[in-house]
């Protein structure tokens, strides 16, 4: 009994902070509001506005630089990993990576923006110093794109990547190693039959982990790039705060229900993916 009376704020909190906004969302993305007399009235109106023109866009967008960005941080962050527990001195070098990569994968928001901006903006201190002392330029990189937006994102992917994976490199045990060696396999014949399927779960999970968080990122893209990237956070951003358009803010909940619907059928995936990685790595 006192078990589970102990559970009851987390499902407090659970109930408060997620479970309402969702139902809250999912009442008012049905209802529209009459420009001329302010009645509300239920309507599928915005629901079907944000499948097309601009809206419809800003969901592929924030897809299309939410996967792009996920698979290269999980690439890098896997390599990074495999790195740092293969290194001779490893304990110290996956203490200072491991403290480097919790303080960088929580640094984000207009702080990260401000520091790109900085560094390798128009004015950057790297750019000015391209120029000024070797005379060069960036090659026609611009970090108010898609392509620059991609590359701050990496900043704190990587390090989250590295923070996921490491625990499922660690569960890998040696005595699978040493029984594929005496059973005369080649080290491409052990990854490609025991370690790649234990670890591909894992990866898959993390990676969709990455999707998430890129995919609901809002301060660091509003900072950086403004409208000129569509991206669904920035158009949920826009609706909500409109002082012109009358029942804007419906439009935007119809956004922000889309996109709780896409996150959760990114983490329903993960969750199987990880029900099915304890298995393995119990």
């Amino acid at each position: 009994m006192l078990t589970a009376l102990g559970t009851v704020p987390f499902f407090l909190y659970v109930a408060v902070f997620l479970l309402l906004p969702i139902a809250v969302l999912a009442v008012e993305a049905f209802r529209a509001t009459d420009p001329v007399t302010y009645e509300e009235t239920w309507s599928t109106d915005s629901i079907t506005a944000i499948t097309e023109g601009v809206y419809r866009r800003a969901y592929l967008g924030s897809l299309q630089l939410s996967l792009i960005t996920a698979v290269l941080s999980a690439v890098l962050g896997l390599a990074l990993a495999v790195a740092i527990l293969r290194a001779r001195r490893g304990r110290l070098l996956r203490r200072l990576v491991l403290t480097a990569s919790g303080v960088l994968a929580n640094f984000g928001g207009i702080p990260l923006a401000f520091a790109f901006i900085a560094t390798i903006g128009t004015q950057g201190v790297v750019t000015a110093l391209l120029q000024d002392t070797l005379g060069i330029g960036l090659g026609g990189f611009s970090l108010y794109s898609m392509t620059g937006l991609a590359l701050v994102y990496l900043y704190f992917l990587v390090p989250l990547m590295v923070l996921t994976i490491i625990p499922a490199l660690e569960a890998l045990r040696p005595q699978w190693r040493e029984a594929a060696d005496n059973l005369g396999a080649t080290g491409w014949q052990y990854w490609r039959y025991v370690g790649g399927p234990v670890l591909l779960p894992p990866v898959l999970g993390a990676t969709m982990l990455l999707f998430a968080s890129a995919f609901a990122a809002y301060a660091t893209a509003k900072a950086l790039v403004g409208s000129s990237v569509p991206l669904v956070t920035l158009q949920i951003a826009d609706a909500l705060s409109s002082n012109v358009v009358v029942g804007a803010e419906n439009l935007g909940k119809a956004l922000a229900l889309g996109m709780v619907v896409v996150v959760g059928l990114v983490m329903a995936f993960y969750a199987w993916v990880q029900r099915r990685t304890q298995r393995w790595l119990a």
